[in-house]
């Protein structure tokens, strides 16, 4: 894997089996961390305007997982199927040496954070979940088509090509009905990566065939035993995951509480990032002032 002499202003590299994962951070280093998992055709970009909100009191970690945005490819060896991304996160963890971090994940990555923690309960200090795949959806119907696409040769390079095309990006089965406002510079960078590499189609392509809603029907077993808190953050007007199942997760966890957000689709960390941090503000202070006074009593 040839990697580039330094990485972007701002960036910086980690090592886990699989390659090279490449992450930005806000904050202090001695803060509590936060790790934030993105999904399939997002990067880091997609937390910055929360994580920039956070970091007076949090370590924000923000890596770019191999999910087809992703700059640098993975080795072709490297296990990249839902099972093997979720031992992906767990090194990265290790790489940074954080035994415990609050997960936040959103759409696939929602999926991935699931099943991290039914498989890693212990490296999970809180879970929030903002608009994600869960139990019976992953992918939406409307996103089914990734997953045969990555099963034809060649199919991945043509939907490269065509995310090229900005006008194309406003379609429901591209961004349009996954954020109200992309900033144009912003899905330059989401698509630019998979038309570029060759690498990165390979690694995108592994991720979406090994795609199963088992393996969130599955993750859900772990839920009634997760006694840490949960905030399930959902955007009041997602077109691809229903409120029936933000209300749902809830119910499942002991320790949930459910908070909207307005005037946002899937991707509220990009719509309304100020009433998605103030979300997390309030959830992350309370469920840290709940966990003290559990350990002192």
């Amino acid at each position: 894997m040839a990697l580039k002499a330094t990485p972007p202003p701002g960036m910086h590299r980690a090592m886990v089996p699989g390659g090279v994962v490449e992450y930005r951070e806000y904050g202090a280093a001695e803060a509590p961390p936060l790790l934030f998992v993105h999904g399939v055709l997002a990067n880091e970009r997609l937390w910055e305007a929360v994580a920039q909100r956070l970091a007076p009191h949090y370590r924000c970690i923000l890596p770019t997982w191999p999910l087809g945005a992703h700059r640098l490819a993975m080795r072709p060896d490297a296990d990249l199927s839902p099972p093997g991304m979720v031992e992906q996160i767990v090194a990265f963890m290790d790489a940074l040496r954080l035994p415990r971090a609050t997960l936040i994940g959103n759409d696939s990555g929602g999926a991935l954070c699931q099943m991290l923690l039914a498989r890693h309960p212990q490296r999970v200090e809180r879970l929030v979940l903002t608009s994600c795949d869960a139990y019976e959806i992953w992918l939406p119907l409307l996103f089914k088509y990734l997953e045969y696409a990555a099963f034809v040769p060649g199919m991945l390079w043509l939907l490269a090509q065509l995310l090229r095309l900005r006008p194309l990006r406003r379609l429901p089965i591209a961004f349009g009905w996954l954020v109200k406002r992309m900033p144009r510079d912003l899905a330059d960078a989401l698509t630019a990566p998979m038309a570029a590499s060759s690498g990165v189609r390979r690694d995108l392509g592994k991720f979406l065939r090994g795609i199963s809603a088992r393996y969130t029907l599955q993750a859900a077993h772990s839920f009634a035993g997760f006694r840490a808190p949960v905030l399930i953050a959902w955007s009041r007007q997602d077109r691809f995951f229903p409120l029936t199942h933000a209300r749902r997760l809830q119910q499942h966890f002991p320790q949930a509480r459910l908070m909207l957000v307005d005037d946002a689709y899937t991707f509220s960390a990009i719509d309304n990032p100020g009433q998605l941090a103030q979300h997390l503000e309030v959830f992350l202070h309370d469920s840290a002032a709940s966990m003290a006074d559990k350990v002192l009593a």
